[in-house]
């Protein structure tokens, strides 16, 4: 399957530099599939098209304050992005910076232009692409909470007022560079509305790290490489997951995130000892671990039953995954007429609901 499959154009005035007020004002594309039919509405506009009994899985990940400022021996600067935690303070990084090779130890700043803080990292691998790891010489979330800084995605320019609205409502794990985004759009007062018509919750994690940074660069989708990404399914979410799919509820994803988690736990129950094949009652199983599931068309789904999701850069592995969901024809007519409906895109832009 050719990358150039997932390309289309998109004006840059359609990308959201900034968040709707209120978080559920955004638009809603309803696509079902069965029909092959595209509706518009709007996102608090749930509680009329969901059913009672329905469980929303949602990814529960924090964004931490991921950008964090250094200088080399040579006094030059350097930027750090924090990635993913690999073991104690050794983390996974993108650096933006010259000949910051093996060995090279950074001093880390209070701000772009701040003074040192005492702490330092050494760089301990060098990678393709800005990619090194990095050794802190102290715990360095507490670093970043103090002197970090909330990384936006490199397609949003506007600074952000409020980095709370570049959080979910109910946020609750750090440990993402970036934003669960689908999940931006719920609001306390929706959920409490989805609650009292009896859709349910569930939370899981997903961090979020390199991937969702860089497109497919690829000419073969099949030849992509998904970098691991950290995720938990508790043994409870489990439960309630594997409750609902006894019980003929529906599974809704909130996010590609908390799809590729549901997926991961999924193939986890399908090779567990107590299940060598999918069954009733064991749709998923807890899970808690790296995931570098890659889902595109071909991809065969074994529990998710419908997703909430925004809309995706061009070549990228959400996008990929959305289609492996909606069918390639059909989410391309769905772009077709949200680019036609003049949408808003990306992180802070309008949403869809694929049943």
């Amino acid at each position: 399957m050719k990358t150039a499959e997932f390309d289309y154009e998109l004006s840059p005035e359609l990308i959201a530099q900034t968040p709707i007020e209120p978080r559920d004002a955004a638009r809603l594309m309803v696509v079902e599939r069965s029909a092959a039919s595209i509706s518009q509405r709007r996102f608090h506009d749930l509680p009329e098209i969901l059913r009672p009994g329905d469980l929303l899985v949602h990814n529960e990940s924090r964004v931490i304050p991921a950008r964090l400022f250094g200088r080399k021996p040579t006094g030059g600067r350097v930027e750090i992005l924090l990635l993913r935690q690999r073991a104690d303070d050794t983390w996974e990084t993108l650096v933006g910076g010259k000949r910051v090779r093996e060995g090279l130890r950074l001093s880390l700043l209070d701000g772009p232009e701040g003074r040192p803080t005492g702490a330092e990292a050494e760089v301990i691998e060098a990678g393709e692409r800005g990619m090194r790891v990095l050794a802190f010489d102290r715990p360095v979330l507490p670093l970043a909470e103090q002197v970090g800084v909330t990384p936006l995605p490199p397609y949003i320019h506007t600074p952000l007022a409020d980095a709370g609205r570049y959080q979910t409502v109910y946020a609750r794990a750090p440990g993402s560079a970036a934003a669960p985004t689908a999940g931006l759009h719920f609001t306390p007062e929706l959920i409490h509305r989805l609650r009292e018509m009896d859709v349910r919750s569930v939370f899981v994690t997903l961090h979020i790290g390199l991937d969702t940074f860089r497109p497919v660069s690829e000419e073969r989708v099949e030849d992509h490489h998904m970098h691991t990404e950290h995720c938990s399914l508790t043994p409870e979410a489990a439960r309630q997951i594997n409750q609902a799919r006894l019980e003929g509820r529906r599974i809704i994803a909130v996010g590609t995130t908390s799809v590729r988690v549901l997926e991961t736990a999924a193939l986890a129950a399908v090779s567990g000892e107590l299940c060598a094949q999918a069954c009733p009652w064991q749709a998923v199983s807890a899970f808690e671990g790296a995931t570098d599931l890659f889902i595109y068309p071909g991809y065969e789904y074994r529990v998710v039953d419908a997703m909430i999701t925004n809309f995706h850069l061009p070549r990228s592995t959400l996008l990929m995954l959305v289609a492996a969901f909606a069918g390639k024809e059909l989410l391309d007519q769905a772009y077709a007429e949200a680019l036609r409906e003049r949408y808003r895109f990306y992180s802070f832009g309008d949403a869809m609901l694929i049943f």
